[in-house]
């Protein structure tokens, strides 16, 4: 079944291949209306393989056209390669269905703008959101709706913000960056001190520093300094229901995937990749470049460049091999016992 899409464009294959810098192969004038997968894709619309577990549908795929890489067989009535199939297809994506609008330019009557905030006359306040005094909403942002922003707030051009977030005090946010729906940026850190009346709270007095470029997904939060600022660099994308605890300092660039949890004072590196469930313990580096496996416990600092994973996580190939050796573990023991139970008959105890 279709979904329905107002806001398509369409192109023939050929003149997607010029427009992405692809090879077309085959008929150029199939005119392309949507993009689907490879499985289901119907004869107006678009799809790619860029891994060998889905080259069996190309044999079989009614797609109007495919994207490939510049060697995989295909004998569709227009293929269109490229080097780099997925991020040819991502560029597809783009051209096929354009960014939609989310509101005009103005603010919605039912927005609360303290007076000492200043909001740029290009950027959009939707419905039912708050901003807080000197806030500074910059040209072309975009607050969808129901969003909190609160005191002392900078947002740079172009950013756009999905309903339900909450941007706390002193939070700076760069230019471009997306939010989406309920992440929390600022929220008080975990910090307390036990004492013999009870457990203390320690007041968190820093801020939150968001570089240009940066996507957040959903459910994401990300606490202000304890004292100074908690950091996220520019480029850097951070999936759904990620903890990044105080004074993390997250470097350029770094893929950060859903349900990782970074501890306080944790510093990254430049182009990291932290997979799903990764966890962290505090006051670490993980240096550039370095990659953790998902599901695993880093414990200690990285080095730049080194790939990481198991539980506690250790280099990549070590890991692999404590894993296989675990697999054997059933009929190890099962050999040992029997050894045990022979060298009993032979003593003849």
């Amino acid at each position: 079944m279709k979904i329905p899409r107002n806001n398509h464009i369409e192109l023939t294959t050929g003149e997607i291949a010029e427009k992405i810098g692809a090879r077309l192969e085959g008929n150029g004038q199939v005119l392309i209306c949507g993009a689907a997968p490879i499985e289901s894709a119907g004869s107006d619309e678009i799809s790619f393989v860029a891994n060998k577990r889905y080259e069996k549908y190309l044999v079989v795929t009614k797609a109007g056209a495919v994207v490939v890489d510049n060697d995989t067989p295909c004998s569709n009535n227009s293929i269109l390669r490229h080097s780099h199939p997925y991020l040819a297809f991502a560029k597809i994506i783009d051209l096929l269905y354009p960014p939609e609008q989310h509101l005009a330019s103005g603010v919605h009557p039912s927005s609360v703008i303290d007076k000492a905030a200043q909001i740029a006359p290009t950027a959009g306040i939707g419905p039912f959101c708050q901003i807080e005094a000197v806030s500074k909403i910059g040209s072309n942002c975009r607050l969808v709706s129901s969003v909190y922003v609160g005191k002392n707030v900078t947002l740079g051009e172009n950013c756009l913000v999905y309903p339900g977030v909450m941007i706390m005090n002193d939070s700076q946010i760069g230019k471009n960056a997306i939010i989406h729906s309920s992440t929390v940026i600022g929220s008080d850190g975990f910090g307390f001190v036990p004492t013999a009346e009870g457990i203390k709270k320690i007041r968190q007095i820093g801020w939150v520093e968001i570089g240009d470029d940066v996507e957040i997904g959903s459910n994401v939060s990300i606490d202000r300094g304890a004292l100074g600022p908690t950091r996220i660099g520019s480029g850097t994308k951070i999936d759904n229901l990620v903890q990044i605890a105080h004074n993390v300092q997250i470097g350029e660039n770094c893929l950060i995937v859903a349900q990782v949890g970074i501890s306080g004072s944790t510093k990254l590196g430049k182009n990291v990749i932290l997979a799903g469930q990764v966890g962290t313990v505090g006051h670490i580096e993980i240096g550039d470049g370095a990659m953790v496996g998902a599901q695993s416990g880093v414990s200690k600092s990285i080095p730049p460049g080194v790939s990481m994973a198991g539980y506690p996580a250790r280099p990549l190939i070590e890991s692999k091999r404590i894993e296989a050796s675990m697999t054997r573990l059933p009929e190890l023991l099962k050999r040992v016992r029997e050894l045990e139970r022979k060298l009993k008959i032979e003593s003849g105890n």
